[in-house]
């Protein structure tokens, strides 16, 4: 797949992973990892700029037998970035997608 497809939506999709409870970086990186194909370390610079954004907010978990892990939670903020930015980018998508089917028509 086209890297430069995949560079502008893995923000969106890891505040949407994040939208459904709050995770530690490598558990983002592996849930992401299942559905994308993304290189080891994509993950982390990007948690670094969303929380520098102001749209993630980080607490250290203590793990049973292991050292503590850092976990990343939406602000508020985050949220709203979230909700704004998954709405354009659905109408986007569709919008897309509408177009390659006229032309999957006009070549008929």
């Amino acid at each position: 797949m086209n890297a430069q497809y995949k560079k502008g939506v893995l923000e969106l999709c890891v505040l949407s992973l994040l939208t459904k409870g709050d995770h530690y970086g490598y558990a983002i990186s592996d849930s992401l990892s299942r559905r994308i194909d993304i290189a080891d370390g994509t993950v982390y610079p990007i948690l670094r700029k969303l929380k520098s954004d102001g749209l993630l907010t980080t607490y250290l978990q203590e793990e049973s037998g292991g050292p503590p892990r850092k976990y990343y939670s939406l602000t508020a903020l985050g949220r709203e970035v979230y909700a704004k930015d998954r709405a354009e980018y659905l109408s986007f998508a569709e919008n897309v997608q509408k177009l390659l089917e006229d032309d999957a028509h006009d070549e008929n």
